[in-house]
């Protein structure tokens, strides 16, 4: 039985060890290559994030919506803030400007050329301050309108006196004055109907 399993009559002989030793060696050249094409795309972020160092400088520091950072992995991916990023496509050249919403990942930008890339990153920057400034502005106007406060955005009401109540709140004060004066005077006419009736129908 041993004999079937012999190798001596092929005249090959077979070593499990040079075999793991092949594997191992293939595996090891194709990582190599992985770490090449990885460290080939990291550097062309680093050369997009230092085409717009200068935009990143200029952002408020009380603005902590960006993120600004070429972060490792495969693949490498410079982030602009928590849903928008660049990787670099199969052909390792080409720029993609990402954005994931609500309805999935959106390709804003998609370009070999560094500077239209970074031009297309510096508008969505300024949009993004834009928009929370907005968001600011939209919140301090919702908080006067709800303290009762007439003052325009970006002025300081000054108190000259008194501040008289605001027409909706005299309105409702006033029909509220109304309808307890009215139930008074039904009661004070339902109490004298009721003394009349008593006077009538009960004998002296």
């Amino acid at each position: 039985m041993s004999d079937s399993f012999d190798n001596r009559g092929t005249g090959t002989v077979r070593s499990l060890k040079d075999a793991i030793r092949r594997v191992r060696t293939a595996e090891a050249e194709r990582s190599d290559v992985v770490v090449e094409l990885r460290d080939a795309e990291r550097a062309r972020l680093e050369m997009l994030a230092d085409e717009l160092r200068s935009v990143f400088a200029e952002v408020p520091e009380d603005n902590d919506s960006f993120v600004f950072t070429v972060a490792g992995g495969t693949p490498p991916r410079l982030w602009i803030d928590m849903t928008a990023f660049v990787v670099m496509d199969r052909d390792r050249r080409t720029y993609r400007f990402l954005k994931d919403t609500r309805l999935g990942r959106t390709v804003i930008v998609e370009s070999a050329k560094i500077g239209e890339v970074a031009d297309v990153i510096t508008d969505y920057i300024a949009e993004r301050i834009i928009e929370r400034d907005r968001a600011i502005e939209g919140d301090w106007l919702l908080k006067r309108v709800r303290s009762g406060g007439e003052a325009a955005p970006g002025r300081h009401a000054v108190a000259a006196g008194p501040v008289a109540p605001p027409r909706a709140e005299r309105t409702d004060r006033r029909l509220l004055g109304w309808i307890v004066a009215a139930f008074l005077g039904g009661l004070l006419i339902g109490m004298i109907g009721l003394l009349g009736y008593a006077w009538v129908t009960v004998p002296a």
